[in-house]
């Protein structure tokens, strides 16, 4: 089993920034992509960035430009620093983590921009 933890999350004024950061810990052998989903309320959930344990990333058409995710394997961290915020990126933020073909979830972290 591996247990996610986000944190970083908070309100902020459009325009601003946020650093999301996510640890990975229990069971930990391999872990191969990890990554950043988001639910704004009555809609649901979507992919914002993932990014493998040899560095190669994606990113959500919505946030490319503004959003950048970086990892730590040593750590077993994945990080989200986010830029320009606006206030559609009002959502609750979940780290995602894949080991041998099974998806994790951490609890999600609240990000609120206001305008």
């Amino acid at each position: 089993q591996v247990q996610l933890v986000e944190s970083g999350g908070g309100l902020v004024q459009a325009g601003g920034s946020l650093r999301l950061s996510c640890a990975a810990s229990g069971t930990i052998f391999s872990i191969n992509v990890m990554g950043w989903y988001r639910q704004a309320p009555g809609k649901q959930r979507e992919l914002v960035a993932t990014i493998t344990r040899f560095g190669s990333t994606n990113y959500a058409d919505s946030v490319k430009g503004r959003f950048t995710i970086s990892r730590n394997n040593a750590k077993n961290s994945v990080y989200l620093q986010m830029n320009s915020l606006k206030p559609e990126d009002t959502a609750i933020y979940y780290c995602t983590a894949d080991q041998s073909r099974i998806d994790y979830w951490g609890q999600g972290t609240q990000v609120t921009v206001s305008s």
